[in-house]
């Protein structure tokens, strides 16, 4: 009688509730279709290539400011040297040599020279 309990005179059992047994999961009958290694593996790389999308525009943006960098400095040395090469011409526009070279190839004379035409030369 280790399984019910006995009430009185009548001969009443009433069997005592066990608590539930709990479940275990079963044990797999066979392979899981799924590939779990090779899930996990696919969406690490999508993971990698997103990514490394995402660092696709910053680095396409780099390499445009890097190269106008680049002509930015190509084209201030070339202003600088155009810079220095017409202060030159200013300096030596001053130069009574230089003003006094100028007028004679636009055909001016000194003051107290002679002019003298020659025509009918030919070049």
């Amino acid at each position: 009688m280790a399984a019910g309990t006995y009430t009185g005179k009548t001969a009443v059992y009433r069997a005592r509730r066990r608590p539930a047994a709990r479940r275990r999961p079963a044990a797999r009958r066979g392979n899981s279709r799924i590939r779990w290694d090779r899930v996990g593996r696919i969406a690490l790389t999508f993971v990698l290539a997103a990514v490394l999308y995402s660092y696709l525009n910053p680095a396409i943006n780099f390499v445009k400011t890097y190269t106008a960098t680049s002509d930015a400095k190509a084209q201030l040395h070339e202003l600088l040297d155009e810079n220095a090469r017409l202060h030159r011409r200013i300096q030596s526009a001053d130069d009574p040599i230089a003003l006094n070279g100028k007028a004679r190839n636009q055909g001016m004379i000194a003051p107290g020279e002679t002019p003298i035409v020659i025509r009918g030369l030919k070049p």
